[in-house]
């Protein structure tokens, strides 16, 4: 197979986190739900429950380093992650491009809100499910060195007219 020709199809569960390399599944025991029950005890989590779960996740993620090739192309279709995308100013759109550094804009802004902004200043969501899936996200996406996500398939619904 030919650099770059690689494909890898990301989905983050409630309970693991689901990998497609090239038709090849491999399961993370990473979860929104199941990281954020494990180890944020508040909600945001503190500084010190965010950097123990960068520090499972990292280690969890980089298992997968020898299995993706060079150049690889990322896709998802999570609505979690289109979400992702929209917050961090990406257009709706049937397949929305996702860079690196706009997720690592959006954490930024997570951040703040770890260290005490409200998430209402920030227009992100305060669930620790969404703290999870984040940083679950921008951990695969840097430490797996991918400078976007593909979020393909539209999952919303355009406005008909009623009426003749």
């Amino acid at each position: 197979m030919a650099q770059g020709s690689s494909k890898v199809f990301l989905h983050i569960g409630r309970e693991e986190t689901q990998v497609t390399i090239d038709g090849e599944l491999q399961c993370l025991t990473l979860g929104s739900e199941l990281t954020s029950v494990g180890y944020f005890r508040h909600q945001p989590p503190t500084p010190e429950e965010m950097e123990t779960a960068i520090m499972v996740v990292e280690d969890e993620v980089v298992r997968l380093r020898h299995n993706i090739m060079p150049r690889a192309s990322l896709y998802s279709e999570d609505n979690e992650i289109r979400a992702i995308a929209r917050l961090s100013g990406i257009a709706e759109d049937e397949a929305m491009h996702l860079s690196l550094d706009a997720v690592e804009r959006t954490f930024d802004r997570l951040a703040l809100v770890i260290n005490g902004r409200p998430a209402s200043f920030e227009g992100i969501p305060d669930g620790n499910d969404f703290a999870a899936t984040l940083l679950i996200l921008r951990e695969f996406m840097h430490h797996l060195q991918f400078d976007e996500i593909v979020v393909k398939g539209a999952k919303f619904e355009l406005p008909t007219k009623s009426g003749g």
